[in-house]
């Protein structure tokens, strides 16, 4: 890809877009910063457990913006599918390390949707399939974000995308794998929380006879 200026702007502007923190300025507002409360990260699981659904749904809302005005961005200057990968990788990277925050953020999945809904809006349905089996057959949403991301190379084969894809791909589900290895420790541990109310398949006691 052609790094002219103005497309080396269009990427620094997308880690900058990255590093703007839907739950930590919606918090502002509240006067909360919801790293200090819950498991300390800024995304918007913890968000929902700390906050409630209004929070945690304007969170995911910011942040699944920025991912798609990053890849917007890159698109109105010109940038080809080189670029906007970059260019949703990179407003990932801001989210986990934003500038803005003192290089504390979130886990990058909700910026990492957003940039997927403009440049591969086809990997979202059986992302999100995969994501929500897990999810409903475990409880775990860490867990499911993880194996969501693995599934995206699986998918990029599938589809028979050209060689760059794969390789995008896997750095999409390697940042997922790094972001969420608490949660895989914690999940070995058997100390992961768990949602048990969104579990279809979830063990319950026998009925009084």
């Amino acid at each position: 890809m052609s790094l002219d200026p103005l497309l080396l702007s269009a990427l620094a502007a997308a880690y900058l877009l990255g590093s703007i923190s839907g739950s930590l300025v919606i918090g502002r507002f509240r006067g909360v910063d919801i790293r200090t409360q819950g498991s300390g990260n800024a995304g918007g699981t913890n968000a929902f457990r700390t906050q409630g659904w209004a929070f945690a749904l304007g969170t995911v809302l910011v942040d699944i913006g920025k991912g798609v005005a990053a890849v917007a961005l890159v698109r109105l200057v010109g940038g080809g599918e080189m670029a906007q990968m970059a260019a949703v990788l990179l407003a990932a990277l801001g989210h986990v390390w934003p500038l803005f925050h003192g290089f504390r953020g979130g886990k990058g999945a909700a910026t990492l949707v957003g940039g997927l809904a403009l440049l591969w809006p086809t990997a979202l349905l059986p992302l999100f399939a995969v994501w929500l089996g897990v999810l409903v057959a475990s409880g775990y949403v860490g867990l499911a974000t993880v194996l969501a991301g693995l599934a995206l190379p699986l998918w990029a084969l599938w589809e028979g995308r050209a060689p760059g894809w794969p390789g995008f791909a896997l750095l999409v589900a390697g940042l997922l794998v790094f972001t969420h290895r608490g949660n895989l420790q914690r999940l070995r541990a058997g100390t992961e929380h768990r949602f048990e109310r969104v579990r279809l398949f979830a063990r319950r006691p026998p009925a009084d006879v």
